[in-house]
């Protein structure tokens, strides 16, 4: 475990991923949730809004919730995958936005600037979807990466496949110029991608021991968001068909910020593609010796980690033993 609570925004589009990994941080003992700050992705963003409220208040944690950014920088936005996530985000959990809390009055890039620059060098940044509330919160506070102890992003992809193109993954296609915007500024990044996120493997049975444990409305929304994600991943995947269940992607993020002993990085500089087929690809320069002739990789620029490998069963041990303590209210 680490040592100390970690104090943390986490920006997020929820989604059934991030659904998980927001009800493992809220249970884990070392995670100090300072504020959720909500952009478009996996759902419009007025709807991951409403859903970081009903996660957080069906959890009893009153945590602030900023709504951010609701389309990217510049390309045109893409809509939401519904038959991934549900149109809900919550795999039609037909449960509505409590109306006790709303969303603080601030955007996600104040909320983030604010929140960092009362606390600084002690804020972690775990973003797991477009990097979009990030860019602009760079462009209120352009030296917010010196303030920043941490930035842990789930996205990208160095070696693995793309799951929206052949090279991209889904987070940072939906923003690529934030998110080249964000990978370029300097700050203590590391990008925990699909090289890792595909060898972890999160199964319905789990959440279901999960839930019969606390029978509980939070772990039971839970399981039934993550069923209908599992059913997704099945047609796409043979052997998630006989035991269903979802890659943890977003979880990782988290996995990372507290043990970062369970995962293998490079360094490098990072960019991402703006245009054409490439679009939304992230790409490390691995040969720092090389002096390219193409701009935009020379030695100065920022360099970032990228997970290569992980420790699975640590993290899945790691994910039950959390999820299974007694954290939640009767």
């Amino acid at each position: 475990m680490s040592q100390g609570r970690i104090p943390v925004i986490f920006d997020t589009d929820p989604g059934v991923d991030d659904a998980l990994a927001l009800l493992f941080a809220l249970a884990h003992p070392d995670i100090e949730m300072l504020g959720i700050t909500t952009v478009f992705g996996n759902v419009e963003v007025p709807q991951a809004t409403a859903n970081a409220l009903l996660l957080t208040h069906l959890c009893d944690r009153d945590v602030a919730v900023a709504q951010g950014a609701g389309k990217p920088w510049r390309k045109a936005p893409h809509p939401p995958p519904a038959f991934i996530h549900g149109a809900d985000g919550l795999g039609e959990l037909a449960l509505t936005r409590p109306a006790t809390r709303c969303a603080d009055s601030r955007s996600a890039a104040n909320f983030i600037v604010d929140t960092v620059m009362a606390r600084p060098g002690e804020v972690s940044l775990v973003a797991v979807g477009p990097l979009t509330n990030l860019a602009d919160a760079l462009t209120l506070q352009p030296d917010l990466p010196t303030h920043v102890k941490s930035i842990v992003i789930m996205g990208g992809t160095v070696l693995e496949p793309g799951n929206v193109s052949p090279v991209a993954e889904a987070n940072i296609w939906n923003d690529p110029d934030a998110a080249d915007r964000v990978f370029t500024a300097g700050w203590p990044l590391t990008m925990v991608g699909l090289d890792v996120t595909h060898r972890v493997v999160v199964t319905v049975e789990m959440l279901e021991r999960v839930a019969a444990a606390h029978q509980h409305p939070a772990t039971d929304a839970l399981l039934h968001a993550f069923r209908f994600y599992a059913n997704f991943y099945a047609t796409r995947h043979g052997h998630l068909v006989t035991q269903p269940g979802s890659y943890a992607h977003d979880l990782l993020a988290f996995m990372y910020l507290l043990h970062p002993d369970y995962f293998g990085t490079e360094s490098g500089v990072i960019r991402v593609a703006l245009e054409g087929l490439a679009q939304g690809q992230t790409m490390m320069c691995r040969q720092p010796f090389m002096h390219y002739a193409q701009a935009g990789w020379e030695a100065n620029m920022p360099q970032s980690k990228a997970c290569m490998s992980v420790q699975s069963q640590a993290c899945l041990s790691l994910l039950e033993e959390t999820l299974m303590q007694p954290w939640l209210s009767p």
